[in-house]
């Protein structure tokens, strides 16, 4: 039998689809081409590693019922993600080399004595990142205030360039949509990104007794160039530790 070489297809910018059926062009928003281009460059450029964890939600969602009325109140919403970004300030003041970036010749890290944290958001537009200024001196419910105004700004169209800068850390929470998890992508010159998947209902063993405890699966991924993986694994387990103890998130 005569072997033959591998046949050789043309790069996608030159392939025809139209040749096997209908087709529609629909060129990229400017939103979308951006996103795109930044994320190919952290892909390209940052060497990312991936530490998976879960926490038992039984204690978080316990004060969250106990602080919900004070929210409504107040008129704010308390959500998941308010205690998740509270929980990463803490940890990000216990591993500052996770609050900061490297410097444009890779040789220096610029370690940030601020704690602006960003968190993703679907909009008509695409996905925008808008940024909480000061998570580490806000206390839940401003934080929980932040996100609102500014999920709210972003899914109108009001979100101001200032609104997306200068985060330290990113979030990015996919639980709403479902799946079971996820690996985000940093977003870069930031050095880490925690996804945040659904949480479900799991058995877990407690004190010798099998239990049905709500479970939330978490992603940290991180830049191998500035964290190694001790380092990725202490500080997944400081944001876990405080998700599952909460109390002192609150203030």
């Amino acid at each position: 039998m005569t072997a033959h070489p591998p046949r050789e297809f043309p790069i996608v910018e030159s392939y025809d689809y139209s040749l096997f059926g209908p087709v529609e062009l629909r060129p990229l928003s400017n939103i979308r081409k951006i996103i795109g281009r930044r994320l190919h460059a952290a892909w390209a450029n940052v060497p990312q590693v991936a530490q998976f964890d879960e926490i038992d939600l039984t204690a978080l969602e316990m004060l969250r019922a106990d602080l919900k009325p004070k929210a409504e109140a107040q008129g704010i919403r308390l959500t998941l993600l308010a205690f998740v970004l509270r929980a990463c300030a803490k940890a990000l003041q216990d591993y500052p080399e996770f609050n900061a970036s490297l410097d444009d010749s890779g040789e220096n890290l610029i370690l940030k004595k601020y704690c602006h944290i960003g968190f993703a958001t679907e909009t008509p537009a695409g996905l925008l990142a808008p940024v909480v200024r000061d998570v580490d001196r806000k206390d839940l419910l401003e934080v929980a205030a932040a996100i609102a105004t500014l999920a709210d700004k972003a899914r109108s169209g009001r979100l101001a360039f200032s609104d997306a800068e200068g985060g330290c850390f990113s979030v990015s929470n996919l639980g709403q949509l479902g799946g079971t998890g996820f690996t985000p992508t940093i977003n870069a010159p930031e050095v880490a990104v925690l996804g945040v998947a659904r949480a479900a209902r799991k058995v877990v063993e407690l004190d010798g007794k099998f239990l049905a405890r709500p479970i939330l699966p978490l992603c940290l991924v991180y830049d191998h160039r500035v964290v190694d993986g001790a380092q990725g694994g202490r500080f997944m387990a400081a944001i876990c530790k405080r998700l599952s103890n909460p109390s002192e998130l609150v203030g």
